[in-house]
């Protein structure tokens, strides 16, 4: 059954690792999908974090647009899919990066993580998502 619009944006807004999926314009491939850390409060946009110079921000870049799928398997099979438009990319900063880290690793691991991305990832850049499409089930009743 198809989750309510206040139902997939709670969902969404829960810490699951999202698959992240863009067409990478390479003739011949399929579009790039990896799993990838994701912030996002309902009602606005989804954001990520990634290296300006990554293949999957090359491909956001060029292609303009990404989704992301975000599942679960307990307490019921359930899944939200959404996908849009670029509507910011901007320089990451520190504080991003400890929100996001926060997001998904217990509080006393959160500086040990940002000192080594801040130290081996690079440049970052915030890429923001702007919710366009949605699709999404709770497999529960099954």
């Amino acid at each position: 059954m198809a989750l309510s619009r206040e139902e997939r944006e709670q969902f969404l807004a829960e810490p699951h690792i999202a698959a992240l999926a863009v067409d990478a314009r390479r003739e011949g491939r399929a579009p790039l999908t990896v799993p990838i850390w994701y912030q996002y409060e309902t009602g606005g946009d989804a954001w990520i974090m990634t290296g300006r110079t990554s293949r999957k921000g090359l491909a956001i870049a060029e292609a303009g647009r990404f989704s992301l799928l975000a599942d679960r398997l307990t307490p019921t099979i359930r899944y939200v899919s959404v996908e849009g438009p670029v509507v910011a990319t901007g320089p990451a900063t520190p504080e991003h990066l400890v929100e996001l880290a926060s997001r998904y690793l217990p509080a006393e691991k959160v500086a040990a993580y940002v000192d080594m991305a801040s130290k081996e990832h690079g440049e970052q850049v915030v890429i923001r998502l702007r919710p366009e499409h949605w699709l999404s089930a709770d497999l529960g009743t099954l």
